[in-house]
């Protein structure tokens, strides 16, 4: 499906679903043709169908994007009250997630403004040893252009939306 003009509502799902779980599931193409989905934490979406991702440690998704740089990212809300509110009522008031699929471009250096996105988001945790090990030093990113967007249907439970 075309993005067309609903990518505020993406980037609402997006954005919850990173506030439920932290993470979006990213799937490349292996050199065999099978499939490989990594977990990324630092994923932005633009203001017109585009984003970036910080990748520092991912192995695999690096060599498949170098042969194929066609990905598909899943957000999912997993949010417990938003599930518990919408099986009790029967519905989804907004859509529990979606897939946009796009092309990633070459790995590069991030910019100072990209990095600030990047610490606000994960700010809060700087006084954790986690945090300097994993995020103090993410610099990397790679810009993608979406170009189809799927919601998820989950039969009657998202129907009108």
């Amino acid at each position: 499906m075309e993005i067309g003009d609903r990518w505020e509502i993406i980037r609402k799902v997006f954005d919850e679903a990173y506030k439920s779980s932290y993470h979006f599931a990213v799937a490349t193409v292996n050199a065999d043709g099978s499939p490989h989905v990594t977990p990324i934490g630092g994923l932005f979406l633009g203001e017109d169908g585009t984003g970036f991702f910080f990748e520092e440690f991912p192995s695999r998704l690096p060599k498949n994007l170098e042969k194929n740089p066609r990905l598909s990212v899943l957000a999912v809300n997993a949010d417990k009250i938003f599930w518990g509110k919408s099986l009790v009522e029967g519905k989804f008031a907004t859509p529990p997630g979606a897939r946009l699929s796009g092309s990633a471009g070459p790995l590069r250096e991030a910019t100072a403004q990209e990095i600030e996105m990047w610490q606000k988001k994960v700010g809060f945790l700087r006084a954790t040893k986690g945090y300097k090990i994993m995020w103090e030093g993410m610099h990397r990113v790679r810009d993608i252009k979406f170009d189809s967007y799927e919601p998820i249907y989950l039969a009657e439970m998202t129907q009108g939306l």
